[in-house]
């Protein structure tokens, strides 16, 4: 598996002055191994094709980049290495769920009302009830990448995967014996981050096991949060060709919100609890693979909505519990040189209950409501390759029907390009959609049961090329998107109604480079814009994220920065916002290739101690310090 990996040369940078992202090659790696190479990363879990000839733009971040951060939280880091990639914060720590709640995924401006698919090696993970993502939920912990596919990819992955996906890839043992790692941060906010990971194989059998728990008193009256989370994958070798295994992962969090600076908040908090688990086969031969997977995403959630200062606190408490199971099916053949055909079938059943309790008696039920939603899909995808691999074509159509909604048609077409000197270019035409869920649908004055999914259609030309025997890496994409049906409501004989009435362009491009310099140097840059046909919440118009990466023996030390420009995020008049951060990691790491080495750790984030508000009445905290001791066996 060939690693992707993407930034711009300082040049460029400071001709576009405006905002992008930093993706640095493994300290560790050799002169010889830090070639960039163009292949994309294949989306392993579930593997339902080949996306090294997908037309889409697919990109990973690895382990050692989720390491180097220094972070416990997953959003960040891809804010820092996805182009055009966005996320809404409302905080030092935790997003929360319900009303205040943060942690609003963009990708090229789509992505309000979950319409980018977050999934744990393959399985969706949202909410059943109210189809929101679950943000406090993606932690570092367990996870050895991660891979976004950046525009539409409701072919493989259906409703939810309308502006794009991000798969959390768990780890894998791959070499005999016991292995890991633990570590303590410490820090502003009396902030306190712990993980113990560790990881057995021998023979067939693999197994890693892994916790997490977060703690901060945050930088603002009540607005204190703490997350456990707990991991366990388990995998054996049934044959050279056949393979099972199992995974659980839980987390466990409270969140208190201090709302808006204009509009403050007492006892407002959130408490949920989320578990995901599946099962799996799978099969690998020289003319097919595929397999089979089962899953449950599930949680219960508890809300306090709070009260203003000079109001009485309320007297009940929101509750809902939700659960989201499927099956899925995938095969691939590989009929004669070349080709690649791919098909399957996808069950899913979703659903939940919601209600309302009285504070002084817990069994005192004041409303509920219960609903559930069915759907079944079916995909099949052609790959081939022409002229040696010279020219590849893909096309593919997914049929997917809803219990609540109907039949979908979801086409996908593209062509690849390698016209040699070690290019490529990329042609792509791409439907995504967003199923309406249950809250739209049933709950609440404005729901209607009669709505239709929303979808875009979207559009992309990129071209990628290797310079100076693959240490420089250069790209740029152009995308188009036009959304239609999007959800509103609108007032209907004097009522609210949700309606199938928006409709949205959004056009841009996106420049990227990676530069190894010398071995132990190297820098990276992303630049993103974004133009939108009516003000966005969260995407900004201009994005750039540039990193430095320097690793002299056994010293790490990273300088980072991101540049927004022209974020709509709630001000009055839908006036825009503009910030520059600059942040630093370093590391010194003893008995660095020992059996046990140390590694003590510090970052600084907002060293120039910037005010700035990714929502509006929310100020984020000015520079922040956390240092720590990490130990590996």
């Amino acid at each position: 598996m060939k690693k992707k990996t993407t930034l711009l040369i300082a040049a460029i940078i400071s001709a576009v002055n405006a905002g992008a992202i930093v993706t640095a090659t493994d300290s560790s790696y050799s002169a010889n191994e830090r070639v960039i190479h163009l292949d994309e990363v294949p989306v392993t879990a579930p593997l339902k094709t080949n996306p090294a000839l997908l037309p889409l733009d697919v990109t990973q971040v690895s382990e050692s980049e989720i390491n180097r951060s220094g972070e416990s939280s997953l959003l960040p880091i891809l804010v820092s290495k996805v182009p055009g990639l966005f996320v809404s914060e409302r905080g030092f720590a935790g997003y929360g769920v319900s009303g205040g709640s943060a942690g609003t995924v963009n990708i090229r401006g789509v992505g309000q009302s979950n319409k980018v698919l977050f999934m744990i090696d393959g399985q969706p993970q949202w909410a059943g009830v109210f189809g929101h993502s679950l943000p406090d939920t993606y932690v570092a912990n367990g996870v050895e990448r991660i891979e976004v596919v950046i525009g539409p990819s409701s072919l493989l992955y259906g409703s939810n995967a309308m502006g794009g996906s991000i798969n959390l890839i768990t780890k894998r043992q791959k070499s005999d014996g016991l292995s890991g790692r633990a570590k303590a941060m410490f820090g502003s906010f009396s902030t306190q981050k712990f993980a113990l990971g560790t990881g057995y194989k021998r023979g067939r059998f693999s197994t890693n096991a892994s916790a997490q728990l977060d703690r901060s008193n945050g930088y603002r009256h009540n607005s204190a949060f703490w997350l456990a989370n707990e991991f366990v994958q388990m995998h054996y070798a049934l044959s050279p060709h056949w393979g099972a295994g199992a995974m659980v992962d839980m987390t466990q969090s409270h969140a208190n919100n201090p709302g808006t600076i204009q509009d403050p908040l007492e006892n407002m908090w959130t408490k949920i609890f989320r578990g995901t688990g599946s099962i799996h086969i799978r099969d690998t031969y020289g003319i097919a693979n595929g397999g089979m997977q089962a899953y449950i995403n599930w949680g219960r959630h508890k809300v306090d909505d709070g009260n203003t200062p000079d109001e009485a606190p309320r007297d009940y408490l929101f509750n809902s519990s939700d659960y989201n199971l499927g099956v899925t099916v995938y095969q691939s053949i590989f009929l004669w040189k070349d080709n690649t055909i791919s098909g399957g079938v996808d069950f899913q059943h979703w659903g939940g209950h919601v209600w309302n309790t009285a504070k002084d008696d817990a069994s005192k039920i004041t409303s509920e409501s219960r609903h559930r939603v069915n759907e079944i899909a079916g995909y099949v995808m052609m790959q081939q390759g022409f002229i040696g691999n010279l020219l590849n074509l893909n096309a593919g159509v997914r049929l997917q029907h809803g219990s609540a909604y109907g039949n979908v048609w979801v086409p996908q077409a593209g062509l690849v390009v390698a016209p040699g000197n070690n290019a490529e270019i990329k042609l792509s035409f791409s439907k995504g959609f967003r199923a309406p869920n249950i809250r739209e649908l049933y709950l609440y004055p404005p729901a209607n049961a009669d709505l239709r999914p929303e979808y875009m259609l979207n559009y992309e030309i990129s071209y990628r090329q290797n310079f100076f025997d693959g240490r420089l890496m250069a790209g740029a994409a152009l995308f188009f998107i036009d959304g239609s049906d999007m959800i509103q409501t609108q007032m209907i004989d004097g009522r609210p109604r949700n309606m199938n009435t928006g409709s949205f362009i959004n056009k841009g491009f996106e420049i990227e480079a990676i530069w190894s310099i010398i071995p132990c140097l190297t820098a990276s840059a992303n630049y993103s814009y974004l133009h939108t046909s009516k003000p966005t919440l969260y995407a900004p118009e201009s994005k750039l994220n540039a990193e430095v990466t320097y690793t002299p023996g056994a010293f790490a030390f990273t300088i980072d920065e991101t540049s927004i420009w022209g974020l709509v995020n709630g001000a009055p008049s839908d006036a825009t916002t503009n910030y520059t951060l600059l942040n630093f990691r370093a590391a010194y790491t003893a008995n660095k290739g020992g059996r046990t080495p140390v590694t003590l750790n510090v970052k600084i984030d907002n060293i120039t101690n910037r005010h700035y508000e990714t929502i509006y009445g929310c100020p984020m905290p000015g520079t922040t310090i956390m240092g720590g001791v990490e130990f590996s066996f």
